[in-house]
């Protein structure tokens, strides 16, 4: 039996036999369907899998951004699976009898709901150049997950909109290729045509992203306009940049995109330069983005 027949038959088991709801089911769904192509990716089958194995993949689900509370709650998906598999007989490693919930490490900054994403973005007042400056910026940081320090120093040759992409310089000089979705485009194309001429105070940059003087913005501009648009927004959390960055991660693969396309996005530090163009394409990183970001 396939392993993707093997979820289903799991997933009928859950709703017959132990009733779980469709909202639960479609969350147990999706960690799994991650956690199968995980499988494959590492070539390996179920009786194959051990602590190690498993304690490897949480802690990739961590270093994307994914919040604590839903590593936790793949954790159970993964190991009410591997129970029914045994129950099957489909396996006979039973590693996970005594196993904990993973400890996480690393502890990640807050992550916002797409509620408070969308009320985030809502802020900034539209009718003034700063605002929409501020819109756009903040559109395309949670559109892409771009650090802080990448959404200032981006340029003109960094968008290519006609590939609705970005392509980012990032840690250690490595190289990124980033979708950026039809809300931060839009935003980001109207800031360039209309805002930033206004912006630019005579001076000659290729630098998106102006101060009122003209100038390259500051990472501490960054935390004053957040910190203000939050409190705007009556968001009760510790928000700062990277917060963005957790979010754009966390809500691409709660709606159930895979993994290692999350981590191209992101840019770790583990992955080569080439490894954009040889095992994930173009095409299909905008169709991840298209279809799991909440803005995409």
């Amino acid at each position: 039996m396939k392993q993707e027949q093997i979820i289903k038959s799991f997933l009928s088991y859950l709703q017959l036999e132990k009733g779980l709801s469709d909202n639960t089911l479609k969350s147990y769904q999706i960690d799994l369907t991650r956690y199968i192509n995980y499988l494959k990716e590492k070539n390996k089958d179920f009786n194959q899998i051990n602590v190690s194995f498993l304690s490897k993949y949480f802690n990739e689900l961590a270093s994307t951004g994914l919040a604590t509370s839903s590593i936790h709650r793949n954790f159970s998906s993964i190991k009410g699976f591997h129970n029914f598999l045994i129950e099957e007989n489909i396996i006979d490693n039973d590693f996970l009898e005594n196993i904990d919930r993973p400890k996480i490490s690393k502890k990640l900054p807050e992550v916002l709901t797409i509620e408070e994403i969308d009320r985030l973005l809502e802020q900034p007042d539209l009718s003034t150049s700063y605002g929409y400056r501020d819109r756009a910026i903040l559109e395309l940081m949670y559109a892409t997950g771009l650090r802080v320090s990448e959404a200032i120093s981006l340029r003109f040759t960094n968008i290519l909109f006609d590939y609705e992409i970005i392509r980012v310089i990032g840690k250690g000089s490595k190289e990124r290729i980033i979708p950026i979705g039809k809300s931060a485009i839009f935003y980001v194309n109207n800031y360039i045509q209309n805002i930033r001429p206004l912006l630019l105070n005579k001076t000659n940059t290729d630098i998106i992203f102006l101060n009122r003087r003209g100038k390259q913005l500051t990472r501490a501009f960054i935390w004053d306009i957040l910190k203000k648009y939050t409190a705007q927004a009556k968001i009760d959390k510790n928000v700062h940049p990277h917060t963005l960055r957790h979010s754009f991660a966390t809500h691409l693969l709660e709606g159930g995109a895979d993994l290692r396309a999350v981590q191209e996005m992101l840019g770790h530090s583990d992955i080569s330069t080439t490894q954009i163009y040889t095992h994930i394409d173009r095409e299909y990183l905008k169709e991840v983005h298209k279809s799991f970001h909440p803005h995409g």
